[in-house]
């Protein structure tokens, strides 16, 4: 299955060339602001890709998710995507699971402290998962900001207890590529925005 893997486009997704693919994934910050208008745009957009198969995760600028379940679910959903949160899916037999947890930083949406707050969060990740998409990074792996890592210690640990064909992830937009570790064996950061907030990175490809 050729997987399609995109993350925080901050409401410039139609300023980015999306090759065409089996399943595609937004890994978070579809958002700008977080409204729902935000949604609504992106959704119109969403609809328009020719993917069979979508799926989506909020992230940290996606406050309409966090105050509005059921209306981004349903406008993700009538948009022919699924959404996730801290839920799994099923395609084409690929088990995916996606959550929108960050450590605690500011006030954004969807963070939690680091430390057993934030475990919690990891532990609901089903043992069977096949694909993970999280909107921000394990600690360590394309994470760094100013050489220092911002990346979470509780989903390094998580993860390391799975057995993943990939992660998919964004959030630190300057870890920006993939690689391949011995516990993951596809590791994605998707951001397509760079560190100037500029939608420059192309889209991520690769088969499952």
């Amino acid at each position: 299955m050729k997987i399609v893997a995109i993350s925080d486009t901050h409401g410039m997704h139609d300023k980015v060339n999306v090759p065409d693919g089996d399943l595609l994934i937004h890994a978070g910050d579809f958002c700008s602001h977080g409204t729902m208008q935000n949604l609504k745009d992106f959704c119109v957009w969403l609809k328009g890709l020719p993917h069979k198969h979508k799926i989506v995760v909020a992230g940290n600028h996606d406050r309409i998710a966090q105050e509005n379940f059921a209306f981004t679910n349903d406008e993700i959903n009538s948009a022919g995507a699924i959404y996730l949160e801290d839920d799994q899916a099923v395609i084409n037999g690929v088990k995916i699971y996606g959550s929108p947890w960050t450590p605690m930083f500011m006030n954004w949406s969807f963070m939690a402290k680091r430390g057993a707050d934030i475990a919690e969060k990891w532990a609901k990740i089903l043992s069977d998962t096949d694909v993970l998409v999280t909107h921000g990074p394990p600690y360590g792996i394309m994470d760094n900001v100013n050489n220092l890592p911002q990346g979470c210690e509780d989903l390094l640990r998580r993860i390391n207890e799975l057995n993943l064909s990939a992660h998919i992830f964004g959030h630190i937009h300057e870890g920006y590529g993939c690689r391949q570790i011995s516990f993951a064996p596809t590791m994605v950061n998707a951001s397509i925005c760079n560190d100037k907030n500029k939608p420059i990175n192309e889209p991520i490809v690769f088969e499952v």
